[in-house]
Order: structure tokens, then sequence, then C-alpha cells
């Protein structure tokens, strides 16, 4: 299927791996243009360069920030061309019982994890509606809706950018800008694979054994009863951001392998 990307260019953060990296090859793939970021300079050119390598006629460039910096994002979005679609991706996680987490680590996961997504597209989507096309996506997670009891501090951060986004989808009436959310489950990106690598080292099993054991522990409702691919998860973000999801705006759009046992 032709999704229609071949003169879009996309802007992807926290794509120097994981669920960010399957997204921009997805695009590429696609003939888009696409913009990767990650935190450090090095990290970001030897992704472009293992980009460039897999996609010899792809136009693929990067731009370095720590999203957890309010000056580097400002410097981030100076450097940024006209965008057609912003993947707002960057997240951090960390699993801590809810009465051992600090005022800093509930600021420091808004400022990451949601405050990347509304500067980034405070700066962009005006412009998007502007030239009245546009795709904007916010990657929140099932821990929005299915609050995990042991990092409440990262499904709090997760429900807020559901709401911006539906929010922000409120002011796009009469043009061709859309703004939707995906709500992947459990993935196998580097973080949870070595987050599960670690807990089969403690409990000295495989890491298999200790993914069967968190989706009963963790996930019972789970249907798909395995951690998602990026790739799962990239493919509905290329059909989201792409022209022929244009009736598609201000949803939802689970990935979560029926986790989520509410219909609505």
């Amino acid at each position: 299927m032709d999704l229609q990307l071949q003169d879009k260019t996309a802007f992807i953060s926290g794509s120097t791996a994981g669920i960010g990296l399957s997204i921009a090859e997805a695009l590429l793939k696609e003939n888009a243009a696409v913009i990767i970021n990650g935190r450090k300079d090095k990290q970001v050119e030897e992704v472009v360069a293992a980009l460039q390598k897999a996609f010899p006629k792809g136009k693929i460039s990067g731009i370095s920030a720590d999203f957890g910096k309010k000056e580097e994002v400002e410097a981030l979005i100076a450097q940024l061309p006209p965008i057609d679609i912003l993947v707002n991706n960057i997240g951090i996680f960390e699993p801590k019982p809810f009465a051992d987490i600090p005022d800093e680590d509930w600021f420091r996961f808004f400022e990451v994890n949601v405050m990347s997504g509304v500067r980034l597209s405070r700066a962009l989507f005006p412009k998007m509606l502007a030239k009245k096309w546009g795709r904007i996506i916010f990657v929140s997670s099932e821990s929005a809706v299915f609050i995990p009891d042991e990092m409440i501090h990262y499904g709090m951060t997760k429900t807020a950018q559901v709401a911006i986004a539906r929010g922000m989808a409120e002011l796009t009436k009469g043009t061709q800008v859309t703004v939707n959310t995906i709500l992947p489950g459990p993935t196998k990106s580097r973080g949870v694979g070595d987050f599960v690598n670690s807990l089969a080292t403690q409990e000295q099993v495989s890491f298999d054994e200790m993914e069967s054991k968190f989706f009963e522990d963790f996930r019972p409702t789970s249907l798909l009863q395995r951690f998602a691919t990026t790739e799962e998860v990239a493919n509905m973000v290329a059909y989201l951001v792409s022209p022929l999801a244009s009736a598609t705006n201000g949803a939802a759009i689970r990935v979560e392998g029926g986790l989520i046992r509410s219909i609505l």
C-alpha cells in the first residue's frame, strides 16, 4: 500500500532506538524525509549513518537534544525545517513504589514525557494549521488507561498526553491537520528488553520465561500474551500520519494487544 508520504518531512523525538527508530524506518520505507533525535551528537550521527546505509536513497538527518533541558529543546526547534509530521515519542519510565517517588521525579517525568510534546507542538502546530495540512502523534501508552501501580508517575504523564492531543484536535476544524495518540502496550523496546533481562537475571530464568511471568503477574488481561514488536507499533503510526488516515482525528488508538478490556 502506498501511504503517499513521499513529499512529507517528519521529525521524531527519541528516535535513535526502540519505537522511535522503528517509526523512522517505517516512514523511510514510504519515502518520507526523516529527522531523527537523540540526546547525544555521537549517538545521532551513528544512527543517521546506519539509516543512510539501509536507505541509500532516503533523506535522513538528525538533531541532538536532551528533552529534560528546556534550552536544548529550544535550540532544536530553531534548527527544524518546515515539518509536516511530528511524532512526540520521547519518554522515560522507571518502576518505583508510590511512597518512594520524590517531587523531583514527578517533575522530571512531566518535563520529559509531557512538556517535550507540548513545546514541539506549540512551535509546529500553528504552522500546520496555517497550511491546512499536518500530522501530530503523541506516543502514549496503555498505561494512560491501565495505570500501573508500580510507576504511577509514568501513568500520569501518559494520561496527560491523551488529554493534550484531544484538546489540540479540537482546534483543527476545517483543516487537514490531525492530532492523535497511540497507546502501545508492553513493547520489546531496548529499555523494556533491558528491564526484563535484569528481572530474568534476578529470578535466574530465561528471557522467554520472564516474559511469560510478566504477563501472568502484571498484564494478565493481555490477549497477545507477549511483548509487541516496535515494528508493530510503527506500522500503526505510519498509517496514522499518512493522507489515508484523514478521517482519524482526536483519537487514542490502541496497539496494546487487547490488554484494555473496555470497548470504548
